[in-house]
Order: structure tokens, then sequence, then C-alpha cells
């Protein structure tokens, strides 16, 4: 059942967090080794550049991210599923920043002009054979998302603490060929109808991490 963000108005630790704050936990964070849970043999390089905007937003209620739904009609791997707005790098971009704003601005209309960059965590390897970097960033609230209709067909946020309330979320193994052995998959609970699973939800678990230790609980 969804919790609404009202539920979660009173907890001061995360409403106090300031977007300083933020990008002062972050400032190590791209300096982290690459994360790649697969086995060397199953999966390797080299991987294709990709980046996401890991998106917050600050309402009355406090902090939350912001997730895309991406639509049935793309014929790829990540088709129907919660992810951040991002995607593969392209030969004329200036590095992950300019990536993940530009498919920010493709899929869901977000001016990069008022998007104010945080930080960025450390790059994850995916099983679809990309290396990808999240970029955090600020964007204002309230907020006229413009989604492609051919990519994304819902914008939604999810609140922090509820995302950093380990109750919340669940490792499940994913079964690899033989003789490889199951690595866990986080999967959350469902929240407003909408299921954080797979690498979306890692690149959000990890953020979690570097910014509040062990205290996310």
């Amino acid at each position: 059942m969804a919790t609404t963000d009202s539920a979660w108005s009173g907890n001061g630790y995360y409403r106090d967090l300031s977007a300083g704050e933020i990008a002062h936990r972050l400032s190590f964070a791209a300096r982290l080794p690459v994360e790649n849970p697969f086995p060397a043999e199953l999966l390797s390089g080299p991987f294709r550049a990709a980046a996401v905007l890991v998106p917050f937003q600050r309402s009355e209620l406090g902090w939350s991210l912001v997730y895309i739904r991406r639509t049935t009609k793309a014929e790829d791997r990540h088709s129907g599923q919660v992810a951040f707005p991002g995607g593969g790098a392209d030969p004329m971009d200036s590095g992950p920043v300019e990536t993940a704003l530009r498919e920010a601005q493709e899929e869901i209309g977000v001016d990069p002009g008022e998007v104010q960059i945080l930080g960025r965590l450390h790059d994850f390897v995916t099983i679809t054979g990309y290396q990808v970097t999240p970029v955090v960033g600020l964007i204002p609230y309230p907020y006229h998302f413009k989604a492609d209709a051919n990519e994304v067909s819902r914008v939604f946020t999810i609140p922090l603490p509820w995302l950093a309330d380990r109750r919340n979320r669940r490792n499940e193994l994913r079964y690899l060929p033989s003789p490889y052995e199951p690595l866990p998959v986080i999967y959350y609970q469902v929240y407003d109808g909408e299921l954080l699973w797979g690498a979306s939800a890692r690149f959000t678990v990890r953020l979690l991490e570097i910014l509040f230790g062990q205290e996310n609980d």
C-alpha cells in the first residue's frame, strides 16, 4: 500500500538537510571505484558510457527524488520500468553531466539551466552492458514536466525518508547462467503504484548510504 508524502512531513532529520550539505557529502563519491557485481567472464567490457540524472526536489513536505516510468513502446530491456531520466552518451557530450542533462531535457522537459548540480556518484556497470554515471541535481519545485510520450509514461516522486527506511526494501536473488552464483537485486515495496527495483534501486540505495551512512534505517 502506498505511503503518502504527508506521512513524512514531521521527519526533521531529513527536512533539515540542505542542498549544500548534500553536495558536501557527495564530494568524494565520484572517486569511489566502479561498481560491477557481475563475473568478468559473463560481462566484460568495454561498456557503453551512459548517465542518469538523479533529481532532488524540495517541497513544503521535505525532500523527494524524481523518477520516471518508461513506456512499453520502446523495444529495449528497460521498457515499462521505473528509472531515472538518462541514457547513453552522445559523441558530442562533454561528459556525464551533459549526457544526464540532455537526456532529462529530452525525456521529461527539464531545462538544463534550471538544474543545480550537486555532485555525482561513482560509476555502475549494468547487466545491459552500460557503465552508468548517476549525476545528482536539484530542480525547482513545483516543476511542469513535459514527458516524451514515446519514452516516458509517468513522472512521479518518492519521499526521501520513505526510500531511506530499510523496511521498505528487500533483496531478491537474480539467478545467472551456470556456473555463476546468484546475485542480490534490490526491490522496494510498491509506492503509489510504482515498483522501484534493479539498477535504479541500486543507485538510490548507494546515494542514501553516501548521504546518511548507517543512519538510513
